[in-house]
């Protein structure tokens, strides 16, 4: 019945290295001990240190040992043989005990060990060298094919056979330390399986957690996609209507025949809110594209972006030789020059160190954080001066936005308007870009600076 079942037991692990690719077996499916010649060892089979240095410790157990016992080492034809056999598994166990990285000599070595320790134990019967055998078979039982195993016990059993044959060795010794060999294979087998079953759960986690990536993935993708579709049926609908009605609105005022300087005027803001205001619309499509197609996307926001600065500038023809840095200058300028016409207060930009190109989410971060905070100026300090700063420094690029704090008393009409997430926002869009922005008063000036790593 214990025959029986081991038999299964062995049966069960050729089944399992046929589900798994082992490592003694070729491309074309031929499997055996040849092929663990050339393949090697199962690279699966990972041999923790403490494992490592208990077989050191056994080793120098065997070799100081064994000159101990009987036959004397070196005395008559039977203690040369003790000597030979010991000095050829210790030199072989040293160098196999170091040489993972080269699988086929940690097979051809295997074999060596295995004929010269079961030599040696057939020799030396009754001394520990069959640890020399019991090395042998557990490691080919664990690291190699079910074919490859058994043929390096076999032959660890058979040259054991064969010196204990010429030794005389007593027949208990015979039998038991034969069947202490295949005990010790069977325990190697036993790891193997279980290493096989261990590395199917790992790849069966990896696999589940690529599938759980793919879903966050797509999900993320589905939500940027209803976002998308809210902003287009939301914003880009109700500024589209705002751009007619302005239009509108541009043709009944310029169809008045008195025009005074008050109707010039407010032709004026009629003309700057259409413009603000198809402004707006590009902006909202380039979201929607951002929100649509991550990657197609960037370079048509960049171009687009690039584009409608370039008109605000008045020079779109120039500007497309213009180089990545050159063009956020541009924008910036476009930007101070708009806020300028608008709010009747001088905006001043300073261009420190070499202008260079950033990444899109980098560029827009700036030009965003820019652009609210002369929106901020211009609700909280309405007419006073604005200066926007620039710095570009091999580490890193600095925006600086300040302004004079408003008096106590100045009436500020727009204080009050917008939701008040425009600073936290800004702080969230500087985070996804490795940056860092702070906002607050500096002496009798209002600070926004962000700074982005280069």
């Amino acid at each position: 019945m214990l025959f029986l079942t081991f038999f299964r037991r062995v049966r069960a692990l050729a089944a399992l290295d046929a589900g798994l690719p082992p490592a003694g077996e070729d491309a074309d499916g031929m499997s055996g001990f040849p092929a663990a010649l050339r393949n090697g060892p199962d690279s699966r089979v990972d041999i923790p240190p403490a494992i490592q240095a208990v077989r050191l410790i056994v080793l120098a157990m065997v070799v100081v040992t064994v000159p101990l016992s009987t036959p004397n080492l070196g005395r008559g034809g039977q203690g040369i043989a003790v000597a030979v056999a010991l000095g050829i598994s210790a030199v072989t166990w040293l160098v196999w005990q170091f040489s993972g990285s080269s699988r086929r000599l940690w097979v051809i070595l295997l074999v060596i060990m295995g004929a010269a320790g079961g030599a040696l134990a057939g020799l030396s019967s009754l001394s520990t060298a069959v640890a020399v055998g019991f090395v042998v078979t557990v490691s080919a039982g664990a690291r190699l094919s079910l074919q490859a195993s058994l043929a390096v016990t076999a032959e660890t059993i058979a040259a054991f056979f064969i010196a204990a044959i010429i030794s005389h060795a007593p027949i208990e010794a015979v039998i038991g330390w034969s069947a202490g060999f295949l005990g010790m294979w069977a325990f190697g087998l036993t790891r193997r399986a279980y290493i096989l079953r261990a590395v199917e759960a790992e790849q069966a986690l990896e696999q589940a957690h690529r599938a759980h990536t793919a879903e966050t993935q797509a999900a993320a993708l589905a939500e940027r996609a209803r976002i998308a579709r809210e902003i287009h049926d939301v914003l880009a609908h109700a500024l589209a209507a705002v751009s007619v009605n302005l239009q509108a609105a541009e043709g009944l005022l310029d169809a008045v025949p008195d025009k005074g300087p008050e109707l010039a005027k407010a032709i004026e803001c009629v003309q700057r809110a259409g413009a603000l205001t198809k402004e707006g619309m590009a902006e909202t499509r380039n979201a929607i594209l951002a929100l649509r197609d991550d990657t197609d996307a960037r370079a048509g926001y960049s171009a687009q972006s690039a584009r409608h600065s370039d008109d605000a500038a008045g020079s779109a023809d120039a500007s497309s030789a213009v180089s990545p840095g050159d063009r956020l200058t541009s924008q910036l300028q476009a930007l101070a020059d708009e806020h300028g016409a608008a709010g009747d207060a001088a905006v001043k930009l300073t261009v420190e160190g070499t202008p260079r190109p950033l990444t899109p989410e980098g560029g827009m971060a700036v030009y965003r954080t820019a652009q609210e905070a002369l929106t901020n100026a211009r609700k909280h300090a309405p007419g006073q001066p604005v200066s926007i700063s620039v710095t570009y420094l091999p580490d890193d690029v600095t925006l600086l936005v300040s302004s004079p704090l408003p008096d106590p008393g100045q009436a500020a009409p727009l204080s009050r308007a917008g939701t008040g997430y425009g600073l936290t926002g800004l702080r969230e869009r500087a985070a996804l870009t490795g940056g860092t922005l702070t906002a607050g008063p500096a002496g009798a000036q209002w600070q926004v600076r962000l700074r982005l790593p280069a």
